[in-house]
């Protein structure tokens, strides 16, 4: 049983929007692992908290990300 985990900071992306990953990552392992596996592939979503994540030595923070995705640059830390 394929399981893949995503890993998200949390209050970035709406209900919607996790539905439609799952919905895409699962359609993704399908194209490779075959159509029969899709009622048994797994995607979990878990939500990290607000700067509890981090890259270059710097913390994250839900703010920075969704800065980040309008399309201004904003850095962590």
């Amino acid at each position: 049983m394929p399981a893949v985990l995503v890993k998200l900071l949390e209050g970035v992306f709406t209900p919607v929007q996790k539905q439609e990953m799952v919905r895409q990552v699962t359609d993704a392992m399908i194209a490779v692992e075959g159509e029969n596996l899709r009622p048994y592939t797994v995607v979990i979503v878990e939500e990290v908290k607000s700067g509890d994540w981090g890259f270059g030595g710097k913390t994250v923070t839900t703010e920075a990300v969704t800065a980040m995705a309008a399309g201004k640059s904003r850095a962590a830390g």
